[in-house]
């Protein structure tokens, strides 16, 4: 499947990318049973605009608004490849060494909830400890160099947030 990711175009081409994609699908827009979206975290703008244009298509067509957490979605992404059971953690960049992380176990539980982390060398020390973890997203990056000879640290590149994890 190919997917679109455009840096801060949200307001001028969703509306548009959501028309293609019904009709490159086949799929009229009464036919939907409802529409999910993520609700975070992330960036407010692109939040805003996403929820928004989401909340007007279920009001228009009478069907129910489904949010999903954005972190969750993530996890379930890296989850179909989890053989070890490991623990899942994306991460989102928030400026400077902060991220928005949750923690989640191959079940896709929350095993840490969803918060704002300034990261360390301390930061999961004592989760890593006990466990393998599986630390991706786009602030994944910068806690590499934090924690990297530490051998349950294992980090998954290219891991963004995906209308079709976000669907699943």
């Amino acid at each position: 499947m190919e997917k679109l990711f455009l840096e801060k175009s949200h307001s001028s081409l969703l509306t548009i990318a959501i028309s293609d994609l019904l009709r490159h699908a086949g799929v009229q827009k009464k036919d939907l049973s409802a529409v999910a979206v993520s609700k975070g975290p992330g960036s407010y703008t692109g939040l805003r605009i996403g929820v928004s244009t989401a909340k007007g298509i279920c009001y228009a067509l009478d069907k129910p608004l489904i949010s999903v957490n954005t972190l969750k979605a993530m996890a379930h992404e890296v989850n179909k490849f989890n053989v070890n059971s490991a623990l899942l953690c994306p991460m989102i960049d928030a400026r400077r060494m902060e991220v928005y992380t949750a923690l989640f176990d191959s079940g896709l539980q929350e095993f840490k909830p969803t918060s704002a982390l300034i990261l360390d060398e301390a930061s999961f020390a004592e989760t890593i400890a006990q466990n393998q973890v599986f630390f991706f997203g786009n602030g994944a990056g910068k806690f590499h160099p934090l924690i990297e000879t530490q051998a349950n640290a294992l980090f998954v590149q290219g891991i963004s947030p995906s209308a079709e994890s976000v669907a699943q």
